[in-house]
């Protein structure tokens, strides 16, 4: 397989930017980050003010936005900031 070019990592940053972005006003949030943890494959997304919400909440809240924006990774994880 052969290494991403610098337009494929460009675009794949601007879809995890648009997506953190997308969630961050899902959740009214004042202040979004998110860490990519490349070798597991997983998404780190912390959300100031999620800690108002409960799991449940947090799932049936981000479910829709995170099938409608599929990235790559094996698992997307939100966190209160």
């Amino acid at each position: 397989m052969s290494e991403p070019t610098e337009d494929e990592i460009k675009a794949f940053m601007e879809d995890v930017e648009f997506l953190v972005k997308t969630l961050k006003e899902t959740f009214e949030s004042t202040d979004a980050q998110f860490f990519i943890d490349e070798r597991n494959e997983i998404l780190y997304v912390k959300l100031e003010g999620l800690n108002d919400y409960s799991e449940d909440e947090i799932e049936e809240i981000a479910e829709p936005v995170l099938d409608e924006l599929d990235l790559d990774f094996e698992q997307i994880v939100l966190l209160p900031l």
